[in-house]
């Protein structure tokens, strides 16, 4: 099997139908399906079992798989290798992070990047899903979580207590919570993944159980500018939340846990001078943010 086959195979795997495959490839679907049909006749053997939900593997697909992968990571690492010893400020480099970092930080140090370097693009991938360094899905990562993959180099580049806030017009409205009130009369607005992690909810430490959550949000982007069109109170990051002149209540109070900023790469790929310069722009962009 070459590894034209191998990536036909591993993204049938991966989608389960020919037109999920057909997708990730950029191929169209007919074309998915003769390479199958002829990778199946090359090797004599039924890798897939064609159901009316897509395909899955047979036992010869399994064991396929495994090795199939094997030629995934050596190639993935191969490509790395390369790219790390290159010298030249040119090509593009993927960077993945969140649509708040993205708009706050990401955006100007791409265009500080672009005055000094313009040869360099950077293709910017903002959301909730977090891309695989490892894969080569992105070359960069911006994210509040440490990897644990030893494999991966991490340099907390930024950290911010998380503090309460909420739009002038709210408190002119509705007044300030009392301290101990379980936000008794007040509405809320929370992060959606934290609304569904089974644990005691809390803003600032001070529990939910009287206060009305309104609205949840599936990014913190999303939540600031809840909280900033009045809706309710809300958790964020005390420099976003200055940044976005919001009232701060409550200031002696913050999360337990700060919010913490991450820059993720490849260790193959640390050296890479289109890599080192967008590292460069975005470090200094969050120091900015600490100054």
């Amino acid at each position: 099997m070459n590894w034209d086959d191998a990536r036909v195979f591993l993204a049938v795997c991966r989608e389960s139908t020919l037109r999920g495959a057909a997708r990730v490839l950029g191929v169209d679907q007919a074309t998915v399906g003769r390479r199958i049909v002829a990778l199946e006749k090359s090797l004599d053997a039924t890798l897939f079992l064609r159901t009316s939900e897509g395909y899955a593997l047979t036992a010869v697909g399994e064991a396929a798989l495994h090795s199939v992968e094997k030629m995934e990571r050596s190639a993935l690492e191969l490509q790395r290798q390369i790219q790390g010893l290159d010298d030249r400020l040119t090509g593009i480099v993927r960077v993945s992070t969140t649509d708040s970092m993205a708009i706050d930080f990401l955006i100007p140090a791409i265009a500080r990047l672009h005055q000094r370097h313009p040869d360099v693009r950077v293709q910017l991938d903002a959301s909730a899903q977090i891309l695989s360094l490892a894969k080569r899905e992105a070359d960069i990562a911006v994210r509040n979580t440490r990897p644990d993959n030893p494999d991966l180099i991490a340099r907390r580049i930024a950290r911010w207590p998380v503090g309460l806030f909420a739009s002038q017009a709210y408190v002119d409205t509705n007044g300030v919570p009392a301290p101990g009130s379980a936000f008794d009369g007040h509405d809320l607005v929370v992060y959606q993944p934290y609304l569904q992690s089974n644990k005691d909810l809390t803003l600032v430490s001070e529990p939910l159980t009287r206060g009305r959550i309104v609205s949840s949000l599936s990014s913190g982007l999303l939540v600031r500018r809840a909280i900033a069109a009045g809706i309710g109170l809300g958790e964020i990051p005390v420099y976003m939340g200055e940044r976005d002149g919001l009232v701060r209540l409550w200031p002696e109070q913050t999360r337990p846990l700060p919010y913490d900023v991450w820059l993720v790469t490849h260790a193959d790929l640390r050296h890479t001078a289109k890599v080192r310069a967008v590292i460069e722009v975005i470090v200094e962009e969050f120091a900015a943010s600490s100054a």
